[in-house]
């Protein structure tokens, strides 16, 4: 029908930049918004104890640390894969698991395109190798047990129904930290994900951003 339009497909980002969240180009993908985004997007649906949010940051950083741990051979690139395992929540946001079944293939479909261009943008493989993959959400279910008991009210019981026996394989350092773990306000968590990613992330593997339209300026 003339005069129709298209709906509105993208989010526009503190940075200027505007995704296309269907066709998502990896030249407008900002560590910076991704940063901003999981700092300010709850784990739980903002089920947890203490004064913040557990974001979505300080749970990526978790699970790189229990990666790294488990795999201490891995080279940077894995490791910022695995900080980057949530990275497409920046705009999508964090659905718990039982809603992200309930919605089905497509929503993963459209996870994983957008998913795939932040790996593009950085210099990561669109998709991991398959070990690489399972390693990652390894780490993210072991994770996912210690917030449970830690932080969601969930009983030791209740989160080894759901997320498994208590790993064994874990460094005692890494397992004290997270048995104190503890939700830190949205600057910190902001602030400690860019840190590490500059750690992880090598600036010659990176693509160039696209340019940003003279208008977004």
């Amino acid at each position: 029908m003339s005069g129709e339009t298209r709906p509105r497909a993208w989010q526009r980002m503190l940075s200027g930049r505007r995704l296309d969240l269907l066709d998502p180009d990896p030249g407008d993908i900002e560590i910076g918004d991704i940063a901003h985004g999981l700092a300010r997007v709850a784990r739980w649906n903002g089920q947890t104890v203490g004064t913040h949010a557990f974001s979505v940051a300080q749970h990526s950083l978790v699970v790189e640390e229990i990666a790294a741990a488990r795999a201490p051979g891995w080279p940077d690139t894995w490791r910022c894969a695995a900080l980057l395992h949530d990275a497409p929540e920046f705009v999508i946001g964090d659905l718990i698991s039982p809603f992200k079944a309930a919605i089905g293939l497509d929503y993963k479909a459209f996870e994983a395109r957008l998913l795939g261009a932040i790996h593009r943008r950085f210099g990561l493989p669109a998709v991991l190798p398959p070990d690489v993959t399972a390693a990652i959400k390894d780490a993210d279910r072991i994770a996912a047990r210690f917030e449970a008991t830690r932080l969601a009210g969930f009983s030791p019981g209740e989160a080894e129904l759901y997320f498994g026996h208590p790993p064994h394989d874990l460094p005692a350092s890494v397992t004290d930290r997270l048995d104190s773990l503890a939700a830190v306000a949205t600057g910190e968590a902001q602030a400690a994900f860019l840190a590490r990613f500059g750690e992880v992330a090598s600036a010659a593997m990176m693509m160039p951003s696209r340019p940003l339209p003279a208008e977004h300026r």
